[in-house]
């Protein structure tokens, strides 16, 4: 089949490229000259693990090819994606559409023969009707179906979830549609991956309760650590106990500074407001959203804490910036709020992050970033795990020990066993500070 893919961002590059991998011919376009000039040069504009050498192999078959002009690649089309950004509208928190509106009256222009255009961005509830009308108002005599499909990828390992995915998600209103997105999907079919089909708004919602769902799970064991912080209990072992339950499940279950990131922030949000626009009002969520931004302020004062109350004209080792390990992404990052509150209080920051340094240049003030975390500990007061990065794991305790002025350690990812830093004046979350 011949795909095309408007956006070159997360979703769109890696949802290409993989489609590319089974087989189909996929063109990816955007309006970013230097974007598609860099890509047509192997240079990856995200940090994605295996990205790189997917694209290359497919460009070099033959099934991959990047361009800033539409047309020819919209007339021949099977099916087109829109896979543009939706991020979070100033001034209300809705969705902002703009771009896949946009994106909608490029393709109207283009299309020729039957095509199903396709909505891969995540989009409120009703979005593809007006994508539907946009078309037919522009081209009333044209041949094609709005489908939604969202996307369920997780940074780091977005490559693996697209090809070996719990389920595919095809939201249309006609057979055609879902027989044009079974043959999109057939390697996955023939592999007996489920095909969920259903009506284009109930596909659009998926995508938000979703998120919303396991944004809720990542809150609620949270606040259960800071109880478990109160009572002496210990959360990894109460996260162990609930999770065994297959009701609950394990995943997300892990406490931490508070979740960021692309997709959680704006969707909870979006999908609050959507909610309050046809009157059902969601207050688990609203609260989740609370919890959150609560948590991220909180984490400064449990820093403070562990460095004897006060951090004024104290030098603090900040390991770890992205969001999460796997990614460069910086968007709503724990660290974008811990680090300023810290400064705030008159702390001196070094950092270092494996994948993230580029994109922490133009995030932070007075900071200085560091070649590694060693380097970032040297001299310094404290160090604090803000992301659980591999190399983090397996930081040498002793040389820890050895390169910091103190011995102070803030763990906010739990990643350490208690019994391994008994040489620390070790802080984590949710869990006793000497072993039981």
């Amino acid at each position: 089949m011949r795909v095309v893919m408007i956006g070159t961002g997360y979703v769109g590059l890696v949802s290409g490229a993989c489609f590319a991998d089974f087989g189909h011919h996929v063109t990816c376009v955007d309006k970013d000259a230097s974007k598609i000039e860099r890509l047509e040069n192997g240079i990856m504009p995200i940090y994605e693990p295996g990205l790189d050498t997917l694209v290359e192999t497919n460009v070099r078959a033959g099934r991959l090819d990047f361009t800033m002009d539409p047309k020819a690649a919209i007339s021949e089309a099977d099916i087109v994606f829109i896979a543009v950004g939706t991020p979070t509208r100033r001034g209300d928190g809705h969705a902002d559409l703009q771009y896949v509106y946009a994106a909608a009256e490029e393709i109207a222009e283009y299309i020729d023969d039957y095509c199903v255009i396709v909505t891969k961005s995540t989009v409120p509830v009703g979005t593809g009707d007006e994508v539907e009308k946009i078309i037919a108002k522009a081209r009333p005599r044209a041949s094609f179906d709005v489908a939604s499909n969202p996307e369920f990828l997780r940074e780091g390992a977005a490559i693996d979830d697209f090809k070996r995915p719990d389920r595919v998600v095809v939201g249309a209103q006609t057979e055609e549609a879902f027989a044009a997105m079974q043959e999109l999907y057939r390697p996955l079919y023939l592999n007996e991956t489920p095909l969920l089909k259903t009506e284009r708004r109930t596909a659009e919602l998926i995508k938000y309760a979703a998120n919303a769902f396991l944004a809720t799970k990542i809150s609620f064991i949270n606040e259960i650590s800071d109880l478990c912080d109160a009572v002496g209990a210990n959360v990894q072992q109460v996260a162990k106990g609930i999770g065994l339950d297959n009701r609950i499940g394990s995943k997300f279950l892990h406490a931490g500074p508070g979740y960021g990131g692309s997709c959680f922030p704006k969707d909870t949000l979006a999908l609050t407001k959507t909610a309050q626009d046809y009157g059902s009002p969601m207050s688990i969520i609203d609260t989740v959203i609370k919890v959150n931004d609560k948590r991220k302020a909180s984490m400064v004062d449990r820093i403070v804490k562990a460095c004897g109350g006060s951090v004024e004209g104290k030098t603090l080792a900040i390991l770890g910036l992205t969001f999460k390990p796997g990614t460069d992404d910086m968007r709503d990052a724990p660290s974008l709020v811990i680090i300023p509150g810290l400064q705030a209080l008159g702390a001196n920051i070094r950092a270092y992050d494996p994948e993230g340094m580029e994109e922490a240049k133009g995030m932070f003030k007075d900071i200085e970033l560091c070649d590694d975390a060693y380097h970032a500990m040297t001299g310094a007061d404290a160090a604090v795990i803000l992301t659980e990065w591999n190399e983090f794991r397996a930081l040498n305790l002793k040389r820890v020990v050895e390169t910091l002025s103190s011995n102070t350690l803030v763990d906010l990812r739990n990643i350490y066993p208690l019994d391994e830093v008994q040489n620390l004046d070790y802080h984590s979350i949710g869990r006793p500070n000497q072993p039981k």
